[in-house]
């Protein structure tokens, strides 16, 4: 099968203009509910990429995203939330976006359009052969990405991919192609849209299923989450409270002594 951008396909929906905002909220919500449909069959190749994931991140290596535009920022996103979360180092996950921070808030001109940008920007991290790449690019052909996937394998680095085109350039390049097919979007080519969600619903599998491997999770609770406001310490005030059968205000000092639920159980069950 040749490369089809399927993405870039006209809208199943015509004159926007004209719709009420009921229609057109209603018709946004029917596009939506392909999505998770879409990431389901990718979950085998999902799979495979965590599978190779897991034991290269347990010998230090770390996973970096890239990505320009709405990918490059998801990317970003999903790699901000992995250390308050579970408790780790800002290093575990990175995310790269083409056009740096600046292009978090703002598009910047041509950025994607550089094929070595990529990988320099990872240099600037010292990438090596324990560490993993994933790119993420909706049409699957953003030079960018591609460029920095070529590199990596070059240099036996995991490669994996998130697109939502059968086939695609970036394919080539990754070790591992989930290709997350959710069709046209509402707004022909908006990719920040079905495919952007879609994007978002798959970084979090991986991430959250490569913490759990990683021992950051205890039954189904985030017992290494940062103390980092009230709402969170008192969510782990109510699990030692739960884990250990002590009063809250007990397990409230407990938990602030130690600095999270994990070091506070280990404290108890060390005494």
């Amino acid at each position: 099968m040749g490369f089809r951008k399927i993405s870039e396909e006209p809208s199943f929906y015509n004159d926007l203009e004209s719709k009420s905002v009921r229609e057109l909220l209603e018709e946004i919500n029917a596009e939506d509910q392909k999505v998770a449909l879409a990431v389901k069959k990718t979950i085998p190749q999902v799979e495979k990429f965590v599978e190779l994931l897991v034991p290269r991140m347990k010998q230090g290596g770390r996973l970096f995203y890239i990505g320009a535009g709405t990918s490059g920022r998801l990317g970003v996103l999903d790699a901000s939330e992995v250390p308050p979360t579970f408790g780790v180092e800002p290093t575990h996950i990175i995310g790269l976006i083409a056009g740096g921070d600046a292009a978090l808030r703002n598009a910047v001109e041509n950025a994607e359009d550089d094929a070595e940008q990529g990988w320099k920007d990872l240099q600037r991290y010292h990438i090596n052969s324990l560490d993993s790449l994933l790119g993420i690019a909706a049409s699957g052909t953003t030079p960018y990405v591609i460029g920095a996937l070529k590199r990596a394998r070059e240099h036996k680095i995991l490669t994996g991919c998130i697109s939502s085109n059968p086939d695609s350039p970036m394919a080539e390049e990754a070790d591992v192609a989930m290709e997350m097919i959710v069709g046209p979007e509402f707004v022909t080519g908006s990719s920040r849209m079905k495919s952007g969600t879609g994007q978002k619903m798959i970084l979090n599998m991986i991430s959250t299923s490569v913490m759990i491997k990683l021992g950051r999770v205890k039954g189904n609770k985030m017992v290494n989450m940062q103390l980092t406001n009230q709402k969170l310490i008192d969510r782990g005030t109510r699990m030692l409270v739960e884990e250990l059968d002590i009063p809250y205000e007990k397990a409230k000092a407990l938990l602030l002594k130690c600095g999270s639920v994990k070091k506070a159980m280990v404290y108890i069950k060390n005494k």
